[in-house]
């Protein structure tokens, strides 16, 4: 089973460049989003944030170091990807249709905080518009 820190899992596989915390101060960060909750439909080593059952983040470790997948705009994609060449990469997992539309973030790199934080801000917002008016409404209102 995962650790837990606030009742929310985290990936328990070994970590040797950087300390999980941040990736659980990133967690914690996105579970603020309102309707945001965890689940685990890939095994305990990841942790996915989801929306009205709908992927925004995935928090998990790859060979020794934490790894953030987020979905992005085609455009806020290639951003980041330049941005960061040697941090931000194409959803790693991803089927290549799809890589476009996802970033997968080697958060031992350094990249500011802030921007990080955009780019969890940018994947909820981006997962959300696409959601039905309706329930876009229902969000609102939580």
């Amino acid at each position: 089973m995962p650790d837990t820190a606030k009742g929310v899992a985290v990936p328990f596989a070994v970590c040797d460049k950087v300390k999980i915390m941040e990736t659980q101060q990133l967690i914690e960060y996105c579970l603020q989003k309102k309707g945001a909750y965890t689940d685990f439909p890939f095994g305990e080593d990841v942790t996915c944030l989801k929306v009205k059952k709908k992927l925004f983040a995935q928090f998990f470790i790859l060979k020794g170091g934490p790894m953030m997948t987020v979905n992005c705009e085609r455009l806020a994609g290639e951003f980041f990807r330049n941005a960061y060449p040697d941090a931000v990469t194409r959803g790693y997992h991803c089927p290549p249709v799809q890589q476009p539309y996802f970033n997968t973030v080697r958060l031992w790199k350094d990249i500011p905080e802030n921007d990080l934080l955009g780019m969890i801000d940018h994947s909820y917002s981006y997962v959300t518009g696409k959601l039905p008016k309706k329930i876009q409404k229902e969000l609102e209102e939580e």
